[in-house]
């Protein structure tokens, strides 16, 4: 991934990734289990980068699919494998809470941390986004049955619309998954709230 140039997708990620969508379900009310199992399909949700970039979700669920079927029962590999599957925008939705959970968690990780080489920034609008972007946090209000993307974005590095320009889809995707867990999907940016 380093060398195509894509923003940070390793241990940090999948770590980050893992506890967001456990932290999802477990406010929002599911079960344990349903959080742990979130916790295992995001920590394995870009797996499949190993061998593609394009088609990682589904190339991810077969190779999760042939390391656990012999370890994991099928009642618990299966939502792991469907959330792993269908975590990218491109050929994904949300198809249980537990895949809720990772796309929520996945696209909320948008950070400077994530630009491997800040030299780019002016050339290559993914970086300068995510470098743009100097704090991220997904929000759960169980409550309110809300969940937030709330981002501070450095507007000298990167306008709020470059913003939308490269992550309206995974934002549209967001508000998919946050309706699948019964929650509303609300986006905060240095402080204005965009989408509810």
């Amino acid at each position: 991934m380093d060398a195509m140039g894509y923003t940070e997708h390793g241990f940090r990620h999948a770590n980050l990734v893992g506890k967001i969508g456990y932290q999802v379900l477990h406010r929002l009310g599911f079960t344990e289990r349903e959080a742990q199992l979130a916790c295992v399909a995001g920590y394995l949700h870009d797996v499949g980068n190993a061998l593609a970039r394009d088609a990682h979700g589904q190339t991810g669920g077969v190779l999760v699919y042939q390391s656990l079927r012999d370890r994991v029962q099928g009642a618990d590999l299966m939502p792991i494998i469907a959330a792993i599957a269908n975590h990218e925008e491109a050929e994904g939705t949300a198809v249980s809470p537990i895949s809720a959970a990772v796309i929520l968690a996945d696209k909320s990780d948008v950070h400077r941390s994530r630009v491997r080489k800040a030299v780019n920034v002016d050339r290559d609008i993914h970086d300068r986004v995510n470098y743009a972007v100097e704090q991220s946090f997904l929000r759960v209000d169980s409550d309110a049955r809300t969940v937030s993307l709330e981002l501070t974005i450095d507007t000298t590095i990167s306008q709020v619309m470059e913003y939308f320009e490269i992550f309206l889809g995974r934002m549209q995707m967001c508000r998919f998954a946050a309706e699948a867990v019964e929650a509303r999907f609300r986006l905060v940016i240095n402080g204005q709230e965009l989408l509810a």
